[in-house]
């Protein structure tokens, strides 16, 4: 129970990107071919558009591995106190939002760019907190 109050910021903001990537994992699994519809036509005046299936494959991997890290540093920091697992997940899930983010700027949504900076904001939080 200790561990549990003495990182409860680490652990809320773990759990915030648990609900994010296995959630939106789970969307394009379940969904594959509404996804990659859409993003097609989101990509379409784009030079990313004939790799649109890969992108959104390598997107699927990163946000399922970076949730399953972050829901075990939950776990391992609840524990032992330990934060490997959660740095990791939290490292992996700015990299999948700094890929989201490259996206949005190259089809110009700039509205969808601003989106993926409040998420961006509090995944880097927490590398810094885990670092600390």
């Amino acid at each position: 129970m200790d561990a549990i109050l003495n990182y409860s910021t680490e652990i809320l903001l773990l759990l915030f990107l648990v609900i994010t990537f296995l959630q939106s994992g789970i969307d394009k699994i379940t969904d594959w071919k509404g996804n990659l519809s859409w993003l097609k036509e989101h990509f379409k005046d784009t030079p990313l558009k004939s790799i649109v299936p890969l992108m959104l494959g390598v997107i699927l991997i990163i946000e399922v591995v970076a949730g399953m890290l972050c829901l075990i540093g939950v776990y391992e920091i609840s524990t032992s106190g330990e934060s490997l697992m959660a740095l990791y997940g939290a490292i992996l899930s700015c990299v999948g939002l700094l890929m989201l983010l490259f996206g949005q700027r190259v089809a110009k949504d700039y509205a969808g760019a601003m989106t993926i900076a409040v998420y961006f904001i509090p995944a880097a939080f927490l590398v810094f907190l885990l670092q600390a």
